[in-house]
């Protein structure tokens, strides 16, 4: 019972296993203890998954020659393969990958759209970046494009986000809140027209104490008329007279306003009064709570409400962030990375090599991964080798036929066509006598360096060797008994 419940677990048909190029020793020995240990496989093989992409591409010949880009989700490899093998001195990585697209474009979007950050998730991200975005020709001539106004009016995609239809049944007004608005108007009139008839009564009670003291002066009692003054905090009798002109202006407008509200069906609401009227202490006009500009835009505002359109809102405009978001391939600076781009990175590499193998690596410039599937990626190629060949050279540039699935379907059609042979699998023998880190090399695999990882060293038991000095042969009292 013990022995099938231990063979339950247990894989018992060979696996081929992907790794990244240049693989660390350490993390193949963690893979093949887990592997061998714990699932029991009988044999194993590491290779490379864009290799596997390569050789399903380019199966008429098992020794190919060609310079493999792969672009995956975190980083892009440069690898070239000379006769069928990976020449892994030469390999180079870019730390730049789907994922730094995608947090791009949220970047840009989110900057743009700062009302729909909510909205603006990774995964939505994703599917306009594969379903929108596309790599020029020429970076900076398709930016001179974007800024006419019927380029970008024709080549702008527009992306409907998701909304509540409640919240666009709830923009529009119905006949009961319009209603209902109307009856809160007529309220704060009246309201209005109550507060002007007893400013109208103050002013009137102000102005029957200006004229009293008006005529204590013409009666002939200066003393009094004075003491009136300084109470009215008033200089001369010329400032009194200023202020009963002014004050009767005042009465006489609210006298016809009050007369007009009356007369009126509709309460009117009061006009401002003259600038005049500021520089009278305490008889400044009374404020109302609606003005005639807050009464018109109270009356225009269930139209402008109406006109809101709520989908529209939610609709986000993809212009340059069709372009910028890719580049970032080609111009790592973009996002703030310090490294090479990727043409920068296959010049480099193509430098260390004669001019005779560099003409066999250009002649099959293979492209795989899921972020080459931009539109027009091959044709930014082939301008790219263009600008750093020779004049006259000849460069041939493929894509793979399904740049995502391709691995898999070189990685399974080798492990048939293989299945029978020992030429890179590596036994449970092989295993237990070479280690975890050991290697066989085959078309699609990396290059076996010969290094072996350090065994962890255990705690012995044996008692520790304690070296006699002279101080410890003239004091035995020192020495260690163990």
């Amino acid at each position: 019972m013990q022995q099938q419940t231990h063979l339950r677990g247990c894989v018992d048909y060979p696996v081929v296993f992907t790794e990244a190029p240049c693989t660390p020793l350490h993390v193949r020995q963690m893979v093949s203890e887990l592997l061998f240990e714990c699932y029991r496989a009988p044999k194993v093989s590491f290779g490379i998954d864009a290799l596997y992409s390569f050789c399903h591409n380019n199966q008429k010949s098992a020794l190919n020659t060609g310079l493999v880009v792969s672009s995956g989700y975190h980083c892009t490899h440069v690898l070239p393969v000379l006769k069928g093998r990976l020449d892994a001195k030469n390999c180079k990585r870019i730390n730049i990958g789907g994922f730094h697209a995608v947090t791009y474009l949220q970047r840009l979007l989110q900057l743009k759209y700062p009302g729909h950050l909510s909205a603006i998730t990774l995964s939505r991200m994703e599917e306009i970046l594969h379903e929108h975005c596309y790599v020029p020709d020429d970076y900076m001539e398709e930016l001179q494009k974007w800024r006419c106004p019927d380029y970008y009016e024709e080549n702008v995609h527009k992306m409907q986000l998701p909304f509540s239809a409640k919240l666009l049944a709830s923009a529009v007004p119905s006949e009961e809140k319009q209603e209902r608005r109307q009856q809160q108007l007529r309220r704060l009139q009246e309201l209005n027209a109550r507060r002007r008839e007893e400013k109208l009564q103050q002013d009137q009670e102000r102005l029957d104490r200006l004229l009293y003291v008006q005529e204590l002066l013409e009666d002939g009692q200066v003393e009094q008329f004075h003491k009136a003054l300084v109470e009215l905090n008033m200089d001369s009798a010329e400032e009194l007279q200023s202020y009963i002109h002014k004050l009767g202006m005042a009465v006489e407008q609210g006298r016809q306003r009050v007369l007009g509200d009356a007369i009126d069906s509709k309460p009117q609401t009061p006009e401002a009064v003259g600038g005049e009227q500021d520089d009278m202490e305490g008889m400044s006009e009374m404020d109302p709570i609606y003005s005639e500009e807050q009464t018109e835009t109270e009356k225009v505002t269930p139209n402008v409400q109406t006109m809101f359109n709520m989908a529209e809102y939610h609709q986000m405009y993809l212009g340059t962030e069709r372009i910028r978001v890719p580049e970032i391939i080609f111009q790592p600076s973009l996002i703030g990375e310090d490294q090479a781009g990727l043409a920068e990175a296959m010049l480099y590499i193509l430098d260390r090599y004669p001019q005779e193998v560099q003409q066999e690596l250009v002649q099959n410039v293979f492209l795989t991964g899921g972020n080459v599937m931009y539109p027009g990626v091959k044709g930014r190629m082939e301008k790219e080798l263009l600008q750093m060949r020779p004049f006259g050279s000849t460069f041939q540039v493929s894509l793979a036929s399904n740049p995502v699935l391709d691995a898999w379907h070189g990685a399974s059609s080798w492990g048939l066509q293989n299945a029978e042979c020992e030429e890179g699998w590596v036994s449970r023998k092989d295993y237990e006598e070479m280690g975890g880190e050991y290697l066989k090399e085959h078309v699609a695999s990396n290059c076996f360096a010969d290094i072996h990882l350090p065994k962890p060293t255990f705690r012995s038991s044996a008692p520790p060797v304690i070296q006699e000095t002279e101080s410890d042969s003239l004091n035995p009292v020192s020495a260690v008994q163990s």
